[in-house]
């Protein structure tokens, strides 16, 4: 049973992450014909180093559900806006808006049409962020996501590792200076041992009769090693995805070859990680630096 104290401290690191308004971009381009199909781009904002600067690919969280959209996070894209990056915040498709039947809520993701909107998206942005960006080095880009997000960051530098039947699947690895993934959703097959946010990620894959035969088109922890640099930030405290999930991904990929760094935060939760106000969130952006620059 999860302490009264844990779940009375997640709720206002989260009342904190929701309080500051949501910043409107410079520029939005379409990738597709969708609502959902839309990257929100931010230029660099204060003093730069001069010259174009890396973009950083900003993939929201929300349980892959219909409620949370990029509006949420458009505070952390202007955090990073400020720390001199150009910044593209992506939308795409989550579950549907009602429940499902016997579902509790807004059931997780769409299968394909998430895994579609994101391999789309990741595909239009160089040239996408050429024309409404142009102080974005295309050449020098981070992917970031939180939690759900954090899952599609991973899953986003790992296509070319996918099985070969798979229509996400790229001939070489995409061109990324690496990945910084924040509380990941990074092993389903944890997630769903632990009931991380009420089985999403099978809800994602289409319902429990699915999740074996789509996990290894999905789940990051079967996509190894991708040879791209990648780094995992987790709060110790997080009770909504536990650090235990973030553990098994650097587990599997050190069982395959592969270093990934795990920066562990004393004292934090889920929300800080994306909150402007909070001191993680400083420490995200360093992650990112070293990446990019």
């Amino acid at each position: 049973m999860t302490d009264p104290a844990a779940v009375e401290r997640d709720a206002a690191e989260a009342a904190s992450a929701f309080s500051h308004p949501a910043v409107a971009p410079d520029a939005t381009a379409a990738y597709g014909e969708h609502p959902d199909h839309v990257i929100d781009f931010y230029a660099p904002r204060g003093e730069t180093r001069g010259g174009a600067v890396p973009l950083v690919v900003v993939l929201h969280g929300g349980a892959w559900r219909a409620p949370y959209d990029r509006q949420h996070i458009t505070p952390f894209a202007d955090f990073l806006a400020r720390r001199g990056f150009a910044v593209a915040n992506v939308e795409y498709r989550r579950g549907s808006s009602l429940p499902h039947q016997h579902a509790e809520g807004p059931v997780a993701g769409r299968w394909p049409e998430t895994f579609d909107d994101v391999a789309a998206a990741m595909d239009a942005l160089p040239g996408l962020a050429a024309t409404a960006l142009p102080q974005a080095d295309v050449r020098r880009v981070v992917v970031t996501g939180h939690s759900a997000g954090g899952h599609l960051a991973l899953w986003a530098a790992a296509r070319h590792v996918l099985p070969s039947d798979s229509s996400w699947r790229l001939p070489s690895p995409p061109v990324l200076r690496g990945v910084v993934a924040l509380a990941p959703i990074a092993d389903f097959t944890v997630a769903e041992e632990l009931g991380v946010c009420g089985g999403a990620s099978a809800q994602l894959l289409g319902g429990e009769e699915s999740f074996a035969d789509r996990l290894p088109y999905a789940d990051p922890a079967a996509l190894l090693p991708t040879g791209i640099a990648t780094a995992v930030v987790q709060g110790r405290d997080d009770i909504v995805v536990p650090q235990e999930v973030a553990e098994a991904y650097v587990a599997a990929a050190a069982k395959a070859g592969e270093m990934v760094g795990l920066t562990l935060l004393d004292g934090v939760g889920h929300f800080p990680l994306i909150d402007p106000a909070a001191d993680a969130c400083a420490v995200v952006a360093e992650e990112i630096s070293q990446l990019a620059w």
